[in-house]
This record gives C-alpha cells, sequence and structure tokens, in this order.
C-alpha cells in the first residue's frame, strides 16, 4: 500500500438521478436555472440535473459547501465509498491498511480544502479519512488492479483561438485518460459549482463525487487541467500536492497574468504538464519540480504526455504521446479557420486508431485505457460541453450558475 500515493505523476456516464435522500428537499415543480430542472436542495445548496449528469452549487463558508455536497451527493458518495472499497478488500488489502494511508491525504492541505472534506463527513455518514480515500479513489483502484503492468501516462490538450476558430475566441479541450478498471466511477460524475461567501471566485470542477478534480474553471472565463509529464520526477522534500493546489488558483486568481505567477511560484511534488486558457488565449506549462517551460502557440496549442520543449534534451517520447499530440495539432491544422465548439468535440470524438486522441477501450501498457471524461470549453461565453466515456456530449451554461446575486 506504501506505492500507491506515491505514484501520484497520473492524470487522473451514465448517472441516473439516485433516490434523493432523506435529508434532501424535494424541490417545487419547474423551478430551474440554466434551462437546468432543479431536483432538489439542502441547507442553501441545489442539485440540478443536466441530462444523465447531476450539477450542484454550493453556496456560503468552505464547511458549509462541505456539508451541502455531501447532503446533495449522500447516495451517489457512499455508493461509490463503498465500490472503492470493496474492490480493493477483495483483493486481500484490509480496510484499516487503506484508512491508514488515505489519513495522510490531506495532512498538508489548505484549511479551506480540510472544511469541504470535514463538512462532507458531517452529512454523508462517513468519516473525514473516509472522504480522503475517495478523493485518491481511483488512485488507490488503479495500483491495486491485479496483472495490471505499471499504468502509461495519460490525458491531452488541445486549444485554438485566432485564425483557428470561427470567432477568433478561444475553444479548448481536454481528454482524462485512465485504465478501464476505474471505468465504473463514471456513474458517479457530477458538475459542483463552489460559491464562496469570502469573496473569492466561484469555481467549477468536472470529476467523480469526491475524487480530486483535475478539470476546473471559474467565473473569469480560466482554465486549468493536467496531463501527466511521462517522466518520474519526484520531489527531495515533502511539498503540497500539485492538483489539489488548482482549488487556491482558481479561487484565486482572475487573469492569466496572475494565474501564470501563481503557477511559477508553487514549486509541484512531482512533475506535471499544466494545460491553461481564458478569454482571449491559451498555454501549456512544462513543469518539473526544479523548472517551468511555458509554451505557446500561433492560434493553436497541444499537449500529451512528453515535454515538447527542446531546452528539455529528452529522450524520444513513447509512441502513445507522440502520435496523440501530433494528431490533435493535423486536425487542428485541417480545421483552421472552421473550429467551433460542434467541430472542438468532433475532433476530440476520433479514436487513436483512427487517427485521433481518444483511447476508446484501446490496448495500451498490457491494459485497456479510455478517455473516462472530455471537456470542450469556451472560456468567453462560460460555456462547457462535458462527456464521459460512451456517453453523449451534455452543454451547460455556465453563467447563471456563477451568479452570487443570493449570496449573502
Amino acid at each position: 500500500m506504501k506505492t500507491l500515493l506515491l505514484v501520484m505523476l497520473l492524470c487522473m456516464l451514465t448517472i441516473p438521478v439516485s433516490v434523493l435522500s432523506a435529508e434532501q428537499e424535494q424541490s417545487p415543480a419547474g423551478t430551474s436555472v440554466a434551462d437546468l430542472p432543479l431536483i432538489a436542495t439542502f441547507e442553501g445548496g441545489e442539485r440540478y440535473q443536466a441530462g444523465i449528469y447531476p450539477v450542484i452549487v454550493l453556496s456560503g463558508s468552505y464547511r458549509e459547501m462541505g456539508c451541502q455536497y455531501g447532503g446533495l451527493m449522500k447516495p451517489e458518495l457512499n455508493e461509490e465509498y463503498s465500490f472503492l472499497m470493496d474492490s480493493l478488500t477483495n483483493q486481500g488489502i484490509t480496510r484499516e491498511e487503506i484508512i491508514e494511508e488515505a489519513g495522510q491525504v490531506p495532512q498538508f492541505y489548505p484549511q479551506r480544502i480540510k472544511e469541504i472534506f470535514a463538512g462532507m463527513a458531517e452529512t454523508t455518514g462517513l468519516t473525514t479519512d473516509d472522504i480522503a480515500f475517495l478523493y485518491y479513489g481511483p488512485i488507490f483502484l488503479l495500483f491495486a488492479t491485479p496483472n495490471q503492468e505499471a499504468v502509461p501516462a495519460s490525458c491531452s490538450y488541445l486549444a485554438a483561438w485566432g485564425d483557428y476558430t470561427k470567432g477568433g475566441s478561444p475553444i479548448l479541450s481536454r481528454n482524462w485518460d485512465l485504465g478501464d478498471s476505474i471505468l465504473p466511477l463514471t456513474e458517479w460524475y457530477v458538475l459542483a459549482i463552489y460559491r464562496p461567501n469570502d469573496g473569492s471566485n466561484i469555481i467549477a470542477t468536472w470529476s467523480p463525487a469526491g475524487v480530486r478534480p483535475e478539470t476546473f474553471m471559474n467565473n473569469k472565463g480560466l482554465f486549468i487541467a493536467d496531463d501527466n509529464c511521462g517522466r518520474e520526477d519526484d520531489a527531495p522534500e515533502t511539498r503540497p500536492e500539485f492538483i489539489t493546489e488548482y482549488y487556491r488558483f482558481m479561487f484565486d486568481y482572475s487573469d492569466l497574468n496572475a494565474l501564470e505567477a501563481a503557477i511559477n511560484g508553487t514549486i509541484p511534488d512531482t512533475g506535471w504538464i499544466v494545460d491553461v486558457a481564458g478569454p482571449d488565449e491559451a498555454f501549456v506549462y512544462e513543469k518539473s519540480t526544479n523548472r517551468t517551460v511555458k509554451r505557446t502557440g500561433d492560434g493553436v496549442i497541444a499537449a500529451a504526455n512528453h515535454f515538447v520543449d527542446p531546452s528539455w534534451n529528452l529522450p524520444e517520447p513513447p509512441e502513445h504521446s507522440l502520435s496523440r499530440y501530433s494528431n490533435l495539432l493535423r486536425q487542428a491544422e485541417e480545421a483552421k479557420g472552421m473550429i467551433d465548439a460542434e467541430k472542438m468535440m468532433e475532433i476530440r470524438d476520433v479514436c487513436i486508431e483512427d487517427g485521433g486522441s481518444k483511447f476508446c477501450h484501446s490496448d495500451l501498457g498490457g491494459g485497456k485505457y479510455s478517455s473516462n471524461h472530455q471537456v470542450v470549453f469556451e472560456p468567453a461565453t462560460l460555456t462547457l460541453w462535458m462527456n464521459v466515456m460512451d456517453k453523449d456530449w451534455q452543454k451547460v451554461e455556465l453563467p447563471s450558475l456563477f451568479s452570487n446575486e443570493t449570496l449573502k
């Protein structure tokens, strides 16, 4: 088990409307926002439905938002917890070993993230250690899967703007690719909106319920995601876990210049490729534990799972990374001047076997791999399209969900 949390190099549905927990209040018929029906409320939080996906809107202090998250998603969080715990204990790992490892997860986290965890624990019947286990559940599961080789690096990013898009504004996309052993988690995806009452930005995350998000947007039109860098590059001393810093980046920073300064000023615990975009342009940061290189593009930029900048002086990248990177740039070039959200989704839906970048239950590293989730986002309009593997894209207009008019 000690190896499970050390391997954090990875970038890490159908969701039927679950039976509402007893604490949730049924919503008045016809109530909606952003054309989404309101399904339930809980202590000031709201649960909407976007097609097959739940959308939760959380407001107040960080503890209060955690309580609302737990209350609105209690069935899903408990089902997901049981699935993950049963999957691991069935392989001979004891619950005590799992919880001991999970308890180490939040010790270096910012207080407001700990407050969210504590709030979720208050309303789910799970402990804070259980919530911490959920947070890294996919990593635990991936590395405990029997007979599976070391999981290859995965995920990819493509952004286009200027002459490449119909209107000139950025259209960006990301794939979150992992082994098929975690595909059951697609049953519990949620779009979570955090509206804190302390003056911070409003943010959105897209992930399985309770799982560490790696796809973030905020109400200022900023976007951040990540790709595994494909290198073993662990810090020589203890550092805060970098991906969880995305909460801070999105809550605290409102333009690309400030976000860049924050990324440059945060030394990661392990190497990452960081995908960033705003209302006017997009970047990629190739970030090792002791150096950051920023990549830009003339209207288009892509990333897979290798550092591209030649100054790294690295060996040839693995074929699966180089081919996806090259395919994305070729597809963008072929669609130059015609890229809008619909075209970007078409690009993203091409399987790697057919010249695209999407893992479609594809053979990789001795196992099957899939694009667990995908996102297309327009920062200028705050319009999101999201999906999970084997399911359709769903459009969500974020402005009304981001509205803070109801905050006190």
